[in-house]
């Protein structure tokens, strides 16, 4: 098989993967519970839920105020969480992309 075949069915799979991925950040994140998630569940059992950090090291990021709990802020509730889903999804992406991209070449640059 040649390498051009390898790279067009790993771009395919990719791009189904990220896909289904969209798909199921968008139209399950709807359906998420809103229940206490495990963390803030222990932190509630505990007491010590009010115990948080004022000015959170993670609050601090440029990015932080767009987000509140798992929804946009300044979107309309319907689309808030989906939209949330989808940026989210997006960013992961991106973020192992380029990772995966900086290994690759780092391995092929020290292979040669």
């Amino acid at each position: 098989m040649s390498r051009n075949t390898n790279r067009g069915r790993n771009r395919a799979l990719i791009i189904v993967g990220l896909g289904i991925a969209l798909l199921i950040a968008v139209f399950a994140s709807p359906l998420a519970s809103s229940n206490l998630d495990g963390l803030e569940r222990v932190a509630e059992n505990l007491n010590f839920a009010n115990e948080a950090a004022e000015n959170a090291p993670a609050q601090q990021l440029p990015f932080a105020n767009i987000f509140e709990g798992y929804a946009l802020k300044g979107v309309p509730e319907g689309i808030a969480t989906p939209l949330a889903g989808l940026l989210g999804t997006l960013a992961a992406f991106g973020l192992a992309w380029g990772f995966g991209k900086l290994v690759v070449r780092r391995r092929s640059d020290s292979s040669r």
